[in-house]
């Protein structure tokens, strides 16, 4: 368990959660979240990200960070999968890419699959036939 600190920089922050920097920088543009400049770094492009309760909020709101316990602000480290079954993998790069779609996106995902249903959203992908 790791306990997340009152600044945190975007590297710290997406190690603790298991997601990658890109995807904490997206959040703090798309939240609004508080930085402030790292010290010690030039160029202004290393930032602090102040741990509000925004921030605690949002993390523990995200559905890929369900598994966050908001009483004490604690967060298990996502459970990997070592298995090399490929089914597996295509789950888990599914899972992953659906975690870190913003809200717009998925919205347009269910309008196309409530729209087309799953056989034409494997049409889409060009795996018609290919179900097994």
């Amino acid at each position: 368990m790791k306990r997340l600190k009152d600044k945190m920089s975007t590297e710290e922050l997406a190690r603790c959660l298991g997601m990658t920097r890109q995807t904490i920088n997206r959040w703090i543009r798309e939240q609004h979240w508080q930085t402030e400049p790292m010290p010690g770094v030039k160029g202004g492009r290393a930032r602090l990200i102040h741990i509000t309760q925004q921030v605690r909020d949002f993390l523990a709101n995200t559905p890929a960070l369900l598994h966050v316990d908001e009483a004490d602000v604690q967060m298990n480290e996502p459970a990997k999968s070592y298995s090399t079954n490929e089914a597996d993998v295509i789950w888990q790069q599914i899972s992953d890419t659906l975690q870190v779609m913003t809200p717009d996106e998925m919205e347009k995902l269910n309008v196309l699959l409530r729209r087309e249903g799953i056989c034409g959203f494997m049409s889409r992908l060009g795996l018609a036939g290919a179900q097994g």
